[in-house]
């Protein structure tokens, strides 16, 4: 076998864990919150971007409006970075 002071971080899964329990929770909220914010906004955001070419305000609401139509993709790149939720 090897010979070492075993002093050093194993090649174990032992990290994985934590990594699964917050990609489920990112499943959850997307589940939960993501999709249907997402889809009950899109309508807004769809509605005012047009308006944003001539009114500078509504620009800076549409840029607003499209954090929270994105945000399924935000819980997507949770899951498969398996980020924790809370950072």
């Amino acid at each position: 076998m090897g010979a070492g002071d075993g002093s050093g971080e194993g090649s174990g899964k032992g990290k994985l864990c934590p990594g699964i329990i917050w990609s489920f929770c990112w499943f959850v909220l997307l589940i939960i919150i993501g999709w249907p914010l997402a889809f009950f906004i899109a309508w807004l955001y769809i509605f005012l971007l047009p308006f944003s070419a001539c009114i500078d305000p509504v620009k800076n609401v549409c840029e607003s409006i499209l954090k929270i139509v994105q945000l399924p993709y935000t819980c997507a790149e949770g899951i498969t970075d398996m980020k924790p939720v809370c950072k």
